[in-house]
C-alpha cells in the first residue's frame, strides 16, 4: 500500500515531553513533502497554539483544529468550515463547569480564554512565553467564561480538566446526556466538549475526499481518544507506546513511545520504502 497522506496528532504524539519535534521526524516528514506526500497536522489545539510546529514543518496543508471543529488555512490566517458550539449550549456548559467545580479553557475565535489559572493553563502560559513573539498564542484571562462564549463569533470547544477524574467523567456524562455534546478524553485529566459529531475522522475524511483521494491514502499517528475517530479510519491508524491499551488495541499498528523515533522509523518504511 502506497500512503498519500500522512496524519499527524500533536502532543502526546509527534511532540516529546518537552513540546518538541523529534529531528528524526522532522527530517523524515520533510523527505516525505518532497517527494508529493501530503502532511496534515489533525490537533485538539487551537490554531493559536500551533504555530511553532506547523512553521517547522513548513506545511501548505490547512490544519484540522479543536477535534475537527474546524478546518484552518494557516497562509491565509482564516477559517475555512466549521462546525462551532451552539451559544446557549455552551453558556450551559459553564453552568455546569460551575456546579461540578471543573476548570475550563474556552476556545474562541483566534484566543484560548481562562476564568481561573489552573496547572494546564499555567503551563501552556509558561511554553507560550519561551516563544518567539510571533508563535505565542493568545491565552487571556476573562471575568466569565459565560459572559465571553456569548460575546464570541465562534465557540470552537471547551477544553475541561480535574484531579479528580471521577468528578471528570460525572461533569462529562451530564453534558452529553443533557446537552447532546460530545465529550472526549484528550489528556489523562482532560475532557474536550464539542459539537455532537465533530471529530479529527470526520474532518479528516472531509479534506482527503476534497484532494481527490480515499482514507484507504491515509496514514495516521495518534495517541489518545480523541484519536480513534481517524486511526480507525484511515489505511493505517498507528497509536504511539505511551497510548493506553486500550487505544493499542484499537489501532492497526503500535510503535514506540513519544520521545523516540517511531514515527520516522514507520514512515521510512510505509511511505517512503
Amino acid at each position: 500500500m502506497t500512503y498519500r497522506v500522512i496524519a499527524l496528532d500533536l502532543d502526546g504524539t509527534l511532540l516529546d515531553r518537552q513540546k518538541r519535534i523529534l529531528p528524526e521526524s522532522l527530517a523524515v516528514l520533510t523527505e516525505a513533502r518532497a517527494q508529493g506526500v501530503k502532511v496534515i497536522v489533525v490537533t485538539g489545539r487551537h490554531h493559536v497554539a500551533i504555530h511553532p510546529f506547523y512553521q517547522a514543518l513548513q506545511l501548505d496543508t490547512p490544519a484540522i483544529c479543536c477535534n475537527g471543529t474546524y478546518l484552518y488555512d494557516y497562509q491565509a490566517r482564516k477559517v475555512i468550515t466549521s462546525d462551532p458550539l451552539d451559544k446557549i449550549k455552551a453558556k450551559k456548559v459553564v453552568d455546569l463547569l460551575e456546579q461540578h467545580g471543573i476548570h475550563g479553557l474556552l476556545y474562541v475565535d483566534d484566543a484560548m480564554l481562562y476564568q481561573h489559572l489552573n496547572g494546564h493553563v499555567s503551563r501552556s502560559i509558561v511554553w507560550g512565553e519561551a516563544l518567539p513573539e510571533g508563535q505565542r498564542p493568545n491565552i487571556v484571562k476573562v471575568d466569565s467564561l459565560r459572559d465571553a462564549a456569548d460575546q464570541a463569533n465562534s465557540v470552537w470547544k471547551f477544553a475541561t480538566s480535574h484531579e479528580d477524574l471521577d468528578a471528570l467523567r460525572a461533569f462529562a456524562k451530564q453534558v452529553e446526556d443533557d446537552l447532546g455534546l460530545a465529550c472526549e478524553w484528550s489528556w489523562h485529566d482532560q475532557v474536550d466538549v464539542a459539537k455532537q459529531g465533530n471529530s479529527k475522522g470526520r474532518r479528516l475524511q472531509e479534506w482527503v475526499e476534497s484532494q481527490g483521494m480515499s482514507m484507504a491514502d491515509v496514514i495516521a499517528f495518534g495517541d489518545n481518544y480523541n484519536d480513534l475517530s481517524m486511526l480507525e479510519n484511515v489505511g493505517l491508524g498507528v497509536a504511539m507506546g505511551n497510548a493506553d491499551d486500550a487505544i493499542k488495541q484499537r489501532a492497526g499498528l503500535v510503535i514506540a513511545d513519544n520521545e523516540q523515533p517511531g514515527i520516522a522509523e514507520v514512515i521510512r518504511a510505509k511511505v517512503l520504502g
